[in-house]
């Protein structure tokens, strides 16, 4: 999707953002690691450009998911996961015992992919879809005991 600065000045400018050396960095560190926390995230930018500070961070990954350019993908209990919007209507796939995340095609293909019962007046326009269970990797290395998932539950 950002294939160089130049691609990405232009998507800053698009979205009537400031071109700056923090939203080039963290659009081109999501580019190349999607799903990616903020901890993480400050890192492969502090090696990008050189220092970022922590609120720096999150004022430049808030810009960029008003602009629409960053999704955050969140589940209750887990901390919080950024990637490019790339507008294909994609959910997530999430193992249940080490916590990796895939994304996975939409079935229906167009948003909203589900239509709840009632929308008690609201106008729905998006669906966040997040499917559970156990990678392949962790089924072949566990004895068949189902593990707790890793978000807590609220009561």
């Amino acid at each position: 999707m950002v294939a160089s600065t130049r691609d990405t000045e232009e998507l800053l400018r698009n979205a009537s953002l400031r071109v700056t050396a923090q939203r080039s960095a963290v659009l081109h560190v999501l580019e190349h690691h999607p799903h990616i926390d903020v901890r993480s995230l400050k890192t492969l930018v502090i090696n990008h450009i050189g220092s970022v500070s922590t609120q720096t961070l999150y004022d430049v990954v808030s810009a960029l998911i008003g602009a629409g350019l960053v999704r955050r993908i969140g589940s209750a209990g887990s901390a919080s996961l950024f990637e490019l919007e790339g507008g294909d209507n994609h959910h997530h796939v999430v193992c249940r015992r080490c916590g990796a995340l895939e994304d996975v095609d939409c079935v229906s293909g167009e948003a909203p992919c589900l239509t709840p019962q009632t929308t008690k007046g609201f106008v729905v326009d998006e669906a966040e879809v997040t499917f559970w269970g156990t990678c392949t990797s962790c089924s072949d290395t566990v004895d068949g005991a189902q593990a707790p998932s890793p978000r807590k539950e609220n009561m």
